[in-house]
């Protein structure tokens, strides 16, 4: 978030977009709080107070703006490059720890206590865990509203509230609506939601700020593709392609589905729909889509960076918005690049559990750890470091207590380490040894993109 107020106002004067979701702003004549690119007209300076999120603004008081929908942004890219206490609580309330797990869940995951974690997510976010996880539900709530024809009560519990009471207050006070007149305010038809609901499960636009290039993420993941857990249709020669795959969610499981994205536009989106067996795993698998095509990095600041070195600004020139993808299920993606694709086809025929309602080629999710922990040598140490807990890879670990955890298993050398660090930590700055172009230290915080740009370039040369 910028701190100079001047640099503020004069991005909400701009309606700059490339800050949303870094910070926000609220009208106090109004009570409303918005994104820093809402077309609405600007208001005076000495109305105007600053939020580090969403939760914060609707802790003061503010409700989201109707026009720009604050609550939708991108989440601040920030979170996903600090390793610090509040980056990682920020990680692990986005894929709904909170909301599992409680407030206590989230300190032991930290290693610190409640009164700690509350006490500095205030003082940096302007928000405690509840109020962060509340806002979240609130977004899912709006979604499923404006997206289903589920009953409101199943809405409710799905999104993770506790009582439909504290559901119907959140939403009130949130967006100044009841949830019926919220469901009625959403565009199209009844009908026609009804449709898309029972025959591709939950639409959903994932947001990202600045450039986005989909196809290299496309490419990436079309060469990775695991025979019945991930498919990828079309050509992409003129039509969009479409990536699906399988996941083992907390509650349940899944089936997801992302479109490329039609043209490289600044500040889209991504179209998908996520199918779930139990409702309550919305925000879970949102989040791992999110990781896994990194759509909260900030691309200005990135290409700035890199393409201030003589060596990338030709290939930063060429892509900008190129991202470097994550993980939908890091544990998995950790066996992946430790033991190879075939390796990774055999595990998944033998120890993949069928998925109830196979879909098209989908018909697996790969193993979880515990079931991989009598396979011999490091992937047997591996997987039950993942089931006993003494390796976590989830959004909310410690990098390096991550890494040196996976460099004391026998048998793992620091260029597998590394890489999983890279994709399933979603670390944006490794450095990975045996590269053919030694990083630079110039590239810092961004040597995965430097790293994601020369990779490119020699897969595309080829």
């Amino acid at each position: 978030m910028p701190t100079d107020e001047d640099t503020r106002y004069q991005a909400v004067r701009s309606r700059d977009a490339r800050f949303d979701g870094e910070f926000f702003f609220a009208v106090e004549t109004t009570g409303i709080y918005c994104r820093p690119s809402c077309p609405a007209v600007t208001p005076k300076r000495q109305n105007v107070r600053y939020y580090a999120t969403a939760a914060a603004a609707q802790s003061g008081g503010f409700r989201a703006c109707r026009r720009c929908r604050p609550d939708a942004v991108p989440g601040s890219a920030a979170w996903n490059v600090r390793a610090d206490v509040v980056g990682r609580a920020m990680r692990l309330i986005g894929d709904g720890v909170v909301d599992r797990e409680g407030v206590g869940g989230l300190a032991t995951r930290l290693g610190y206590s409640a009164r700690q974690v509350q006490r500095q997510l205030t003082a940096e976010v302007g928000a405690g865990p509840v109020a962060l996880a509340r806002a979240q539900r609130a977004h899912t709530a709006r979604v499923l509203l404006q997206t289903t024809t589920l009953p409101v009560t199943e809405i409710a519990f799905a999104a993770g509230f506790a009582s439909v009471r504290q559901f119907n207050d959140t939403i009130r006070e949130v967006y100044a609506r009841t949830p019926t007149r919220l469901r009625g305010d959403a565009p199209g038809r009844a009908e026609d939601r009804r449709a898309v609901a029972a025959t591709a499960g939950i639409p959903l636009r994932l947001a990202y700020r600045g450039p986005y290039r989909s196809r290299p993420v496309f490419d990436l993941l079309g060469r990775q593709l695991l025979p019945g857990v991930e498919e990828l249709t079309g050509d992409g020669h003129g039509g969009r392609r479409m990536f699906r795959r399988t996941l083992r969610l907390p509650y349940g499981t899944g089936i997801v589905s992302v479109d490329e994205a039609p043209h490289e536009q600044p500040g889209g989106w991504l179209d998908a729909r996520i199918h779930l067996t139990d409702l309550r795993d919305l925000t879970t698998a949102v989040g791992r889509l999110r990781r896994l095509f990194d759509l909260d990095s900030d691309p200005y600041a990135i290409d700035e960076r890199l393409g201030a070195d003589p060596r990338l600004a030709p290939l930063v020139a060429a892509r900008p918005g190129l991202r470097s993808p994550g993980a939908a299920d890091p544990e998995e993606l950790a066996v992946r690049i430790l033991v190879g694709a075939a390796e990774s086809a055999r595990l998944v025929e033998r120890y993949g559990k069928r998925i109830d309602a196979p879909c098209g080629t989908l018909h697996r999710l790969f193993p979880a750890p515990d079931a991989l922990a009598d396979e011999p040598g490091t992937l047997g140490a591996l997987a039950r470091a993942l089931a006993d807990g003494t390796l976590a890879l989830d959004p909310g670990a410690d990098r390096d207590d991550a890494e040196a955890a996976l460099r004391s298993l026998p048998g793992m050398d620091a260029r597998t380490a590394a890489l999983i660090r890279l994709r399933a930590l979603g670390d944006p700055d490794v450095a990975v040894p045996g590269d053919e172009i030694a990083p630079d230290d110039a590239w810092r915080p961004w040597r995965s993109y430097a790293r994601a740009h020369l990779t490119v370039e020699t897969s595309e040369g080829r």
